[in-house]
């Protein structure tokens, strides 16, 4: 099938071999690579009882979509899956940046990592194969430094690293993977599994070329998009103010986290919103290959103690984290803790929250330590602690769940799954509650986007009336993405026709609306089975009670327990679950 390799690198990183193993037609027929095909080797090379995430025997999956090295707009990311060590269930975590294009030069789908290195290595993979390479020295770098060492190591200056830092080689269960110094596979603790292999990262280069089914009708649906973007106000708003843009917006209507979860607004947001930015720091937008939103800003800091400072963001989600729920309102502060968790391979949501969860319970009595709101050098001293496991850093290291039952604070933990929600307030749109509950990898606003049908007037956020049935759609929708790893930044530009052209014009398939959302369904379906593997139950998908019983100061919405229980029933009919939230076993299942 055109667009596909049809095979994988297995590499047993015990013995330091590798072999190219086939991936039958059918499973790319009915996955569509990315997440589908990311999702099924997990499945396929883990027993029914998964093993632990740091366990060698879990493994640690890098995937591509069909699309990957072909002239389609929003195309160059990658995904990577495995077992994650911050929730126990399934892990997926994306990124952009030119990574995915030198992947697909390697001439393969997917590569996957089992077993575990004695000493530290990094791996150099290229479409003849791969090479192990002693990486003692770069262990204990930053991901800054690390990346620049194996680069020049290889010699190729064309050539895409990915890497972890200090956090991952510590197994801070929250630890990124990171890619050209500020693009970051964020989410659920992939680097902590990488480091957990002893490999510090690895070098992607090579010469092979995918050949598209259809490279007219690609074309032709390159030039209608473009097409639908001249004039876009979205997509103007992303190339001139990128993520931040949603500061205001979620300040405006009472939905910002603020606080640790306590209030929806903060206090002077306005220096941290993108308007701000624009005025306080020098910024340039910046895109990934093939890519013509622009949303990333190489943003410099012009005063101040980090005056010179440059980072490519702050996004919308790390200032909600620093900013919103430890009550930092200097952009320059929130940049400098920006940087300080890319260096050291750290998710800077988890560690706002857990910052801000620290600063409760310190402000509680449950801790010695002082640590205070507003203050950007406590928040720093946190995340050094977390990253050196030094001190209070070693219990946090673990996440919120074993860190609030230690300091008895279950009652305020915020958390799904154990993972900490993005900057999408709940109890103001109900429909991200959803989100939270029902997401494969836990507490996650990615799976759905469904917070901007609520923003949009799409559907009333207060409601929960057919908001299930939307919901599940753009779920659908957006597991496509995930499928052949489309920018989510795209999703208001292509509509399902759009799909149909686009995998037509790639692999050959034909398919309508009916045919694409039973691939979403059968991936879903594929990583809901690996999750009731590991433990997952209906109970699994809950919101904090917090958010019932406790209503956010200023705001008059609330969430009940009636309403998430509402939307779930209704969402696990739509799905074709039963009760308990099982799905039937078909298609991507092996």
């Amino acid at each position: 099938m055109k667009g596909f390799y049809g095979r994988f690198f297995s590499i047993d990183l015990t013995s330091r071999t590798f072999e190219a193993l086939p991936v039958p037609e059918e499973v790319l027929t009915v996955s569509l690579g990315g997440k589908g095909l990311g999702t099924y080797l997990l499945l396929s090379h883990t027993p029914k009882r998964p093993p632990g995430a740091f366990d060698p025997e879990n493994p640690l999956i890098f995937s591509i979509g069909p699309l990957a090295g072909l002239k389609v707009h929003g195309s160059s990311r990658y995904g990577v899956y495995t077992r994650s060590p911050q929730t126990g269930i399934y892990s997926e975590s994306y990124s952009g940046g030119k990574v995915a294009l030198s992947m697909a030069q390697c001439g393969v789908d997917a590569f996957l990592l089992k077993g575990a290195c004695p000493s530290p290595v990094f791996l150099e993979i290229t479409d003849q194969g791969v090479i192990f390479h002693e990486a003692g020295n770069l262990w204990g770098m930053d991901t800054y430094e690390a990346e620049e060492k194996m680069k020049t190591r290889v010699g190729d200056p064309g050539a895409q690293t990915v890497v972890i830092g200090p956090a991952g080689e510590n197994k801070i269960r929250f630890s990124v993977i990171e890619s050209g110094k500020w693009r970051a596979a964020g989410r659920t603790g992939v680097g902590a599994v990488m480091g957990a292999k002893g490999v510090k990262g690895i070098v992607f280069h090579g010469a092979a070329v995918k050949t598209p089914h259809d490279s007219g009708r690609l074309e032709l649906l390159w030039k209608r998009v473009l097409k639908k973007a001249r004039g876009n106000p979205l997509v103007k708003s992303y190339q001139t103010l990128g993520t931040p843009m949603l500061v205001g917006m979620m300040n405006t209507i009472g939905g910002f986290p603020t606080r640790y979860w306590s209030q929806g607004s903060l206090p002077g947001w306005e220096k941290i919103s993108a308007e701000g930015i624009h005025e306080l720091c020098e910024v340039h937008s910046s895109a990934c290959p093939r890519c013509f939103m622009a949303c990333g800003k190489l943003t410099t800091v012009k005063e101040g103690p980090h005056k010179g400072l440059t980072i490519l963001g702050p996004e919308y989600e790390t200032i909600y984290a620093f900013g919103g729920l430890c009550m930092i309102d200097d952009i320059g502060e929130i940049i400098y803790l920006n940087d300080l968790c890319d260096r050291l391979g750290i998710d800077t949501v988890t560690a706002g929250n857990l910052a801000a969860f620290t600063i409760e319970a310190s402000r509680r009595g449950k801790i010695n330590e002082t640590y205070r709101y507003g203050n950007a050098e406590d928040v720093a001293t946190i995340i050094g602690k977390i990253a050196r496991r030094e001190g209070i850093g070693a219990l946090l290291a673990e996440g919120i769940r074993e860190v609030s039952k230690a300091w008895n604070l279950q009652d305020i933990a915020i958390h799904v799954k154990g993972l900490e929600p993005a900057g999408y307030e709940p109890r103001v749109l109900k429909g991200m509650g959803l989100a939270y509950a029902t997401s494969d990898r836990g507490a996650c606003h990615m799976r759905s986007s469904f917070y901007q049908a609520e923003l949009s007037g799409k559907i009333a956020p207060g409601t929960t009336e057919g908001k299930a049935e939307l919901f599940v759609e753009y779920e659908d929708f957006l597991t496509l993405f995930d499928t052949l790893i489309l920018c989510r930044f795209y999703k208001d530009l292509l509509s399902w026709a759009d799909l149909t052209d686009m995998i037509y014009g790639t692999t050959g398939l034909t398919l309508d609306k009916e045919g694409l959302r039973a691939i979403a369904v059968t991936v879903t379906n594929a990583a809901r089975t690996f999750n009731i593997r590991c433990g997952v139950t209906k109970e699994s998908d809950k919101l904090p009670k917090r958010f019932f019983r406790e209503q956010l100061k200023g705001c008059e919405q609330t969430l009940t327990a009636q309403d998430m229980e509402k939307m779930l029933t209704e969402y696990y009919r739509l799905r074709g679950w039963d009760d308990a939230g099982i799905p039937p076993s078909e298609g991507v299942t092996p």
